[in-house]
């Protein structure tokens, strides 16, 4: 291999590898001894301003489409049950449709206008709890009735409006709290806020954000535990134990023709892969009647064919569009519910930008990116409320992971995603196929995600000194009263009325939000008892979201606005106030990379001097 300059590749500062192929690999940064972050020996096909091939695009594109589906078709299905829509698998069908299709168009939006990274933008899972608790109020019950498959109309005006007052009072409280998190972004509040927020506030709110979903996992899996377990082993196996095991695939390369590639399959899609084994196992069980056909009789939800006519009435295409279920309503207690999931999803995205780059080959996203993405996924959360997927939107881990198992880094790739994203949610046919998951299948996959994702929380107190008493405190009862009020609120909701049907609606939401009462007891205890920056896990945890300092034209061709917005064209003086655009300086300059390199006095007095002799600092 012979190292050239990246400069007469694609356009890049950093050097690069050529093989002996003629493909490309590009040093992408990764950690090195002594916790900072250095140019690792992990090598990129593509890194993120790179483009690759048309056919390649496609092919990862639909790759990362796929790894995300899990997620975004979880979400629809939890919702359904508290919708009133768990015997209408043909709305189901429509949400799932929604929610890809609003996905794509945040995606397209993050990666073009916000923070410029290649991530994928999705439903989360941290906007689901508050829902459900704000769904669980008296006035949002469901009637008894529509739990009767059997007294269902799915088209009758008055089982339309049942679904679909719910749906409007679930969008309002998002487009509302949306405006929340633009306000944060685009402002630069975020950089304050994070001053006080710190892993034992993160760890708490992420970890309770899947444990009271235990619930609805555990009916879903019951429906036939023996397919749920079968589900759950196929994907532990693929994602565990097959993970670094390469399948033989036919392939093609220009040069080389046709020839067989080592492929990571297992480790790429254990959900899908685990989804469609256990899915075959209930037709062929269907087909041979093994599964009983009386629905009153235990196992009968593990039967494809109990929901194998959505497919049929589902239509070939159905474009979703702004206030298809009507004109949202609002409600304050709705709002301050989804409000504690938006916290916890900027914090949770600071961490994926960085992940993102690192993996991409990217130099660290720099303050005026982060602000940026930020404020747009505050967008993508008001165009979900507009759209109706019951649901906001946030960068997908799970995608951020997929970087590092492809080493394609192009976020070109990630808009061939938000593509297909996009043609997904126009063809009703896709929504229909997946909303007909048997029930078991998708309780099995919900037990794996939910568990992985409380995990996700925990490891947030690796930053932390545990062996601190003071720390084992504030996680332990932040997660435990955040398990225990909810629960008894839940369970005495007369006790906590006040008169005003406003302000009770308001207690009951918050009080019911496991995730708001442990993320808001882990902000207080944290800040509140005496404990130094290391023991609390402050000074690590900056450090990890802490990189070297990059070329400052290599961070302006990754992190600048596209198609010269900001620098060649709509350029402004005033442009470099705002805390979402880069702030130039003499020469091209970044000040943002000039800061982090210790720079800022030698600029400050350059300009000093540019001032005194009359030069025009104005760009």
């Amino acid at each position: 291999m012979t190292l050239s300059s990246d400069k007469e590749l694609n356009g890049l500062d950093n050097p690069s590898f050529v093989g002996e192929d003629g493909s490309h690999h590009c040093a992408a940064q990764g950690p090195k001894e002594g916790g900072g972050m250095g140019h690792g020996s992990t090598k990129l096909a593509y890194t993120v301003t790179d483009v690759p091939p048309w056919y390649l695009c496609i092919l990862l594109g639909i790759q990362h489409f796929l790894t995300a589906m899990g997620g975004l078709v979880a979400i629809p299905l939890i919702l359904s049950r508290e919708l009133c829509l768990q015997h209408d698998l043909l709305t189901q069908s429509h949400l799932i449709s929604t929610i890809f299709f609003v996905s794509g168009i945040c995606t397209l939006l993050q990666v073009l206008f916000g923070v410029r990274l290649p991530i994928i933008q999705g439903g989360t899972f941290a906007f689901l709890t508050p829902t459900l608790a704000m769904l669980s109020l008296p006035k949002w019950k469901c009637p008894a009735w529509t739990q009767n498959a059997t007294l269902v109309n799915a088209s009758s005006p008055e089982f339309i409006e049942v679904w679909q007052t719910r749906m409007r009072e679930v969008q309002g409280a998002i487009i509302v709290a949306s405006c929340f998190q633009i306000f944060v972004g685009f402002s630069g509040l975020l950089g304050f806020l994070m001053r006080f927020i710190g892993p034992l506030t993160i760890a708490p709110t992420i970890t309770l954000v899947a444990l009271p979903l235990f619930d609805s996992a555990g009916d879903d899996a019951g429906q036939h535990w023996g397919i749920a377990f079968m589900t759950i082993a196929v994907i532990v196996l693929f994602s565990q134990y097959l993970k670094d095991v390469p399948v033989p695939l036919p392939s093609y390369q220009r040069g080389k023709s046709c020839h067989v590639s080592l492929v990571y399959l297992f480790q790429i899609f254990p959900v899908l892969l685990g989804l469609s084994l256990s899915w075959l196992l209930c037709y062929v069980l269907t087909v041979t009647d093994i599964l009983p056909a009386d629905p009153t009789t235990y196992g009968h939800l593990a039967r494809t064919d109990t929901r194998g006519d959505v497919l049929s009435r589902a239509p070939w295409f159905r474009l979703p569009y702004p206030g298809q279920w009507g004109v949202p309503t609002v409600s304050l207690a709705g709002i301050f519910g989804i409000l504690a999931g938006v916290i916890s999803s900027m914090v949770e995205s600071v961490g994926d930008y960085y992940a993102c780059a690192r993996l991409a080959g990217a130099p660290p996203p720099p303050k005026h990116a982060i602000s940026r993405g930020i404020g747009v996924e505050g967008i993508g959360c008001l165009l979900a409320g507009a759209w109706g997927t019951g649901n906001g939107t946030t960068s997908y881990s799970e995608n951020v992971g997929a970087l590092g198992i492809t080493k394609v880094g192009s976020r070109m790739v990630t808009i061939a995603g938000a593509c297909a994203m996009l043609l997904s949610g126009i063809f009703g046919k896709v929504g229909a196929i997946l909303a007909s998951i048997p029930t078991p299948v998708v309780g099995g996959m919900f037990l794996v995600m939910f568990g992985v994702i409380t995990a996700v929380g925990v490891s947030n107190l690796q930053y932390t000194d545990m062996n601190s008493s003071r720390n084992i405190f504030i996680f332990g009862f932040s997660v435990f009263a955040g398990l225990t009020i909810p629960n008894w609120a839940s369970k005495n909701s007369a006790l906590l009325e006040t008169g005003i049907i406003q302000l009770d609606q308001v207690i009951q939401v918050l009080l019911t939000t496991g995730m708001f009462v442990g993320g808001f007891l882990g902000f207080i205890l944290d800040n509140t008892i005496p404990g130094t920056q290391e023991e609390r896990g402050l000074l690590a945890w900056k450090h990890s979201h802490k990189g070297e300092v990059d070329n400052s034209q290599l961070v302006s061709k990754v992190y600048d606005l596209p198609f010269g917005i900001g620098t060649e064209h709509c350029s402004v003086s005033w442009f470099r106030y705002l805390p979402a655009c880069p702030k130039r300086l003499p020469g091209g300059k970044n000040m943002d990379e000039l800061k982090a390199a210790g720079q800022e006095s030698s600029v400050k007095a350059s300009s000093e001097r540019d001032c005194e002799i009359g030069t025009d600092t104005r760009i």
